[in-house]
């Protein structure tokens, strides 16, 4: 029994070095591919967020090669790529489970930013239907499995350096706990397919810094981790008609804010309580020394749990901000992500967050201010 025992612990102990080394190195490659997710930018309403509309005409011309070019151009160096999981799996499917004209429209826009020189994030990023049976139950955890294990395998045969796997976009998910369990299972299917690619964890809910500290790293350690910036939403989420009513009757809030400079904002809204909502966006002093302060928080995480990160959404609506006021909160968030070693991707290329403006068939027209305060060229 002694002879079995030492036996077992001789075995034991001598993978274990090679376990550990193993976990070292997929470390080590996270942060390396990190590199190639310094400056990038988001393209929506092109594979996602479009429900009415994933036609062949729509994504050959509401995103094409001049917009890649552009991008690369500018001096993004990567490329988050949503997509809707509806069009995915439409009728007719394949025998893995995905639409083939879909997903060869997708192929075809893969290949082009990677031939421009662009990294690529594939960030499944469905609607909220999808995300719904996540809360509630495991049928919706298997289906999200199965998904991704067919989507992943279909992505495998691209360059592992360049193309990144991202489990979820802001999973709504408001049990950390679940969460995690979801997102480990998840990371364990894409790895079964994938073994070399690196994969992008997140936190529950709306990927939030606050989310992001609820969570444990994986046992692997060929992840990224992201966050989300939107903070203060009122300022960022002025005019908005989603989420909080009163967002949409504002306008032209400054940033940053004084006592005297917002009093005009808050005329805007009409009952007490929100008026003392907005009032504490600057109560609460959000400046450059406020936004450092918060992402220092997240770099803190990644470093105690020592994982790359990156900050992949940040970004203010445009149709009735103050052009000034917003460059200046991206120029700030964009400084403070860069001083913690954080790469970044902004929401996004041509919505209404967007870098560029783009009318119908005519070329994109990067906003020159927008692309200062990125610290990249045009």
């Amino acid at each position: 029994m002694r002879l079995i025992a030492g036996c077992l612990s001789l075995i034991l102990f001598s993978t274990l070095p090679a376990v550990a080394q193993d976990h070292a190195a997929d470390v080590k490659t996270a942060f390396a591919r990190a590199q190639h997710l310094k400056r990038g930018i988001n393209v929506s309403h092109w594979f996602s967020q479009s429900p009415n509309d994933y036609s062949t005409h729509h994504t050959d011309t509401f995103t094409d090669a001049g917009d890649i070019a552009l991008i690369a151009k500018m001096g993004f160096d990567n490329v988050r790529l949503s997509i809707d999981a509806t069009p995915l799996e439409q009728y007719p499917r394949g025998k893995d489970g995905l639409n083939a004209d879909f997903v060869g429209r997708l192929d075809r826009a893969v290949d082009a930013m990677l031939a421009d020189g662009l990294a690529v994030t594939i960030d499944l990023h469905p609607e909220d239907g999808f995300k719904l049976p996540l809360r509630t139950g495991n049928d919706g955890v298997d289906h999200m499995t199965m998904l991704w294990r067919s989507l992943a395998a279909h992505f495998a045969v691209r360059d592992p350096e360049r193309v990144f796997f991202e489990i979820m976009n802001e999973p709504e998910v408001n049990d950390a706990y679940r969460w995690a369990g979801i997102q480990a299972r998840v990371a364990d299917a894409i790895r079964e397919v994938a073994p070399r690619h690196t994969i992008i964890a997140t936190g529950p809910n709306y990927s939030d810094i606050v989310d992001l500290l609820t969570q444990q790293v994986l046992p692997d350690g060929n992840v990224i981790y992201n966050f989300h910036f939107y903070d203060p939403h009122e300022f960022t989420h002025q005019g908005a008609g989603w989420a909080v009513g009163w967002w949409r009757l504002t306008h032209n809030i400054p940033y940053p804010a004084t006592e005297s400079s917002l009093a005009e904002s808050l005329k805007q809204v009409p009952d007490p309580l929100s008026r003392y909502e907005l009032e504490r966006y600057w109560l609460d002093h959000w400046d450059a020394h406020r936004i450092k302060l918060t992402i220092d928080e997240a770099a803190a995480w990644g470093k105690e749990n020592g994982v790359p990160l990156i900050c992949n959404e940040f970004g203010v609506f445009r149709d009735h901000s103050d052009p000034a006021s917003r460059n200046a909160w991206i120029h700030d968030v964009r400084t403070a992500l860069e001083a913690d070693g954080i790469g970044w991707a902004m929401w996004d290329y041509r919505a209404n967050f967007g870098v560029v403006t783009k009318q119908g068939g005519e070329a994109a027209v990067p906003d020159p201010a927008t692309v200062e305060a990125l610290g990249l060229s045009r």
